[in-house]
């Protein structure tokens, strides 16, 4: 299992970059969050077989058609997350 908080850089508000990271990751089997940050970015909390976490921030580089990322951050590793995928209000 793996944990990991990234921050994902660039146009990523408004063009429903967290609505896209909730559908991914569910589909992709993993718990954790997303939200948006108030200097523009998106924070998000991914936890799952290593494989997956991978995955996932493999396509967060992309994001949804509407997004523009110029950078995804891994901000932290480790640490538990509680089971389901959720976003949470803007931080």
């Amino acid at each position: 299992m793996k944990t990991v908080t990234v921050r994902v850089e660039g146009f990523v508000q408004g063009v429903f970059y967290r609505a896209w990271t909730e559908q991914t990751a569910r589909r992709l089997g993993l718990d954790g969050w997303v939200r948006n940050r108030r200097d523009g970015s998106v924070e998000a909390v991914f936890s799952g077989p290593e494989s997956q976490v991978e995955e996932m921030l493999r396509r967060c580089a992309d994001g949804p058609p509407d997004a523009d990322v110029t950078n995804v951050v891994v901000t932290a590793e480790g640490g538990m997350t509680p089971p389901g995928f959720k976003v949470l209000p803007t931080h």
